[in-house]
């Protein structure tokens, strides 16, 4: 037997907390379908560096172009704003123990602040793109503008897409499973899965890869 969930917000979800299914689906607490966790970085009009911790993404293309396919941005962001105005952005994908120093970007991200001294980053210059890097990635994706579409149409989220053009990888993690997988490598988000037969919300968890066969 299974559950069915449909298009409205079941009565009997409860929120984690007050705004959850104003900010979020409830299809995301339904279905609990885990991404990759990184760090945006981008220029602020007045030249401050803005980071945005996001998911919400997939990373694919063809032997044409690579293409970074992130989902669930708000429109009302500097980081929107910002990949609008200078038609380019970085990812930076940082392990676990950097969980914290973002969390701290997202707490503190006023118009006037660095949000690389915020998180204790060491910005350094990217190849192809303007836009700020963090050194402490090991690994950092340079990306122009491919397309932002509001999917809703409702003016709240957009999702955004970016070809990649450079990519940089630390020489630590440059060559097979070790250190891309496991504690040191990519963090990642799993949306709070909500008890589909009583309602109750739980809590997002933040998880890592572990390899179990190769194919």
């Amino acid at each position: 037997m299974k559950i069915e969930i449909g298009k409205e917000l079941p009565q009997y979800f409860k929120p984690l907390y007050p705004e959850e299914f104003e900010l979020f689906s409830h299809f995301e607490t339904t279905a609990g379908i885990p991404t990759v966790l990184f760090a945006i970085t981008t220029w602020k009009e007045n030249g401050q560096p803005n980071v945005c911790f996001h998911a919400w993404s997939c990373f694919h293309g063809d032997k044409t172009a690579f293409f970074a396919v992130m989902g669930n941005l708000y429109q009302h962001t500097h980081t929107y704003a910002n990949i609008l105005r200078e038609q380019c952005f970085c990812i930076n994908f940082l392990p676990i123990p950097y969980y914290g120093r973002m969390v701290e970007t997202i707490q503190n991200n006023g118009y006037e602040t660095d949000e690389f001294q915020v998180g204790d980053f060491t910005p350094t210059a990217a190849k192809t793109i303007h836009a700020p890097m963090i050194q402490e990635a090991f690994m950092n994706m340079e990306c122009t503008l491919k397309s932002a579409e509001d999917l809703s149409g409702a003016g709240i989220t957009a999702m955004v897409t970016g070809q990649v053009q450079h990519v940089w990888v630390d020489k630590e993690y440059a060559r097979g499973y070790e250190k891309r997988y496991g504690k040191d490598g990519f963090m990642m988000l799993v949306p709070a899965p909500q008890d589909l037969a009583t309602g109750e919300p739980s809590q997002s968890a933040i998880a890592t890869v572990d390899i179990e066969m190769l194919d």
